[in-house]
């Protein structure tokens, strides 16, 4: 019984009520103070002390109180006594319970194997039910309550083995004894690997996971061999096992050894299976992962700048004009250099499709056998695209992509300058919040959608003063989280 007790506690639960006075009946100094507190005790416990210490000291300063006998007087009563064993007869009638027999906890052991200890391991948590359970029968908990308890786990981890083993079979029985088999090299691995985590996120993690699983598979373990248990029990069970060596396993009874093996290898193969999910996730974000950052360091080569184009294409046009004969490797290579131009190509396909569309056109110019004539300007002649001219026709490209940067940057410059002056792009609101309101109001009393749309107005914009549309209405009811019944349609 807890010791701390609230005033207001001790005044609800040891009273002394018009029943208990017509049992105190005459009785006087210490033996009616011992007979009162017993008496309130059984009532709240459904048992006896075993100690006067079990009883709280702020109940016997109030019981005292009631029945006018000091406190100090509660020391000498002695429950060994005849007396304290005649009251604890008198309290039993008077509350109809009886002394438990030994076929009382002969069926305690089967109720506490049956309903308790499957579901409820923590001992105290038994015992309490036990209590729990003499009260509801009108029975005395017995003297003997640990001994109870220990034939009551013992009873239901037989059972619990009993039907592991018949839902194994014999071969899977076989299977799981070899495991720990002395000189069984094999099974003690398999054991060991079973107890280890994945470890680090890989490939090679991966298949460990994946050999182990199939090792575990092959011992055939049935499905749902532990589905009439509760999850606590087997948890309790595969770390029992999770801890012990083969050596330990061969210690143990038959029937225990392989009930501690199924659970631990059945647990696993559940654990491994949803290991290796994760795992493989984890490896594909990480090869993802690994795949990005080398195409973005690859793209950050591609789209680096190559300084100074409008100065290199104009050399390029002024070599091309200047030598119209000679092949490109000869007239344009020491004016610019190779590396150089690759490095324009390589810019010119990851900035856009301007040098693209450009080729594209070069490309059907000489499909099509047309030249092109610049009729004035420093450049003017006739250029073949696929001659001399094609020097000129990258220059157009790399003109273009520097023409199209231009305009982004001056764009992106624009927007930006709008945004710090308050102004954003877009299509003006054709509904306000006050309208929205205003629709949802409607829609919640019944009002069907066309009707709400004759209700509302625009109040700004071009289309100040009209009505919206039935579509725009859905539009704003959609924010709901209520379904909205579409209109039918009639032919």
């Amino acid at each position: 019984m807890r010791q701390e007790w609230s005033p207001e506690d001790v005044i609800a639960c040891w009273t002394l009520v018009d029943g208990d006075w017509d049992l105190v009946a005459n009785k006087a100094g210490t033996t009616r103070l011992g007979f009162c507190l017993m008496l309130k005790f059984f009532e709240l416990e459904g048992r006896f002390p075993d100690l006067l210490e079990e009883i709280p000291q702020a109940a016997v300063e109030y019981v005292a109180g009631l029945v006018k006998v000091p406190a100090a007087e509660f020391a000498k009563y002695d429950l060994a006594s005849r007396s304290a064993k005649n009251h604890r007869k008198q309290i039993r009638e008077a509350l109809k319970f009886r002394p438990a027999t030994q076929a009382d906890e002969d069926q305690l052991i089967m109720w506490l194997a049956d309903e308790v200890c499957p579901v409820e391991l923590v001992e105290n948590r038994q015992r309490d039910a036990l209590l729990v359970e003499c009260r509801a029968r009108k029975i005395e908990p017995p003297g003997r309550i640990d001994r109870i308890l220990a034939a009551a786990q013992s009873r239901a981890e037989k059972a619990f083995c009993t039907r592991t083993i018949e839902r194994l079979g014999q071969v899977c029985t076989a299977r799981l004894l070899a495991l720990v088999t002395e000189g069984n090299e094999d099974g003690t691995a398999l054991l060991a690997s079973l107890k280890r985590d994945p470890g680090a996120v890989g490939l090679d993690s991966l298949l460990t996971e994946i050999t182990k699983l199939n090792d575990v598979r092959k011992l055939g373990l049935p499905e749902g061999l532990f589905a009439h248990c509760s999850e606590r029990l087997l948890a309790a069970w595969r770390a029992r096992a999770i801890k012990m060596y083969p050596s330990d396993f061969r210690d143990t009874a038959e029937d225990v050894r392989i009930t501690l093996l199924a659970a631990l290898c059945s647990s696993r193969q559940a654990e491994i299976t949803d290991a290796l999910a994760d795992l493989l996730i984890a490896l594909v974000q990480k090869i993802n992962a690994r795949a990005e950052r080398r195409v973005e360091k690859q793209l950050t080569a591609e789209l680096k700048k190559v300084r100074g184009k409008e100065g290199i294409f104009f050399k390029l046009a002024d070599a091309a004009v200047g030598k119209p004969d000679e092949i490109v490797r000869t007239a344009l290579y020491p004016v610019v250099g190779e590396k150089t131009l690759r490095d324009l190509v390589a810019e010119a396909k990851a900035n856009g499709r301007g040098a693209a569309e450009l080729l594209t056109i070069a490309e059907d110019l000489r499909h099509h056998d047309i030249q092109l004539e610049l009729l004035t300007g420093p450049l003017q002649g006739v250029y073949d695209p696929s001659g001399h001219g094609a020097a000129l026709f990258a220059f157009f490209a790399g003109m273009a992509e520097s023409e199209r940067e231009y305009i982004r940057e001056k764009s992106l410059e624009g927007q930006a300058s709008a945004r710090e002056r308050g102004r954003h792009g877009g299509r003006p609101k054709v509904v306000d919040d006050d309208m929205a309101a205003y629709a949802r109001s409607l829609r919640a009393n019944g009002v069907p959608v066309p009707e709400i749309a004759r209700k509302l107005v625009i109040t700004s914009g071009k289309n100040q003063g009209k009505r919206p549309s039935v579509a725009t209405v859905y539009r704003i009811l959609a924010e709901d989280d209520s379904p909205i019944p579409q209109p039918e349609h009639h032919r």
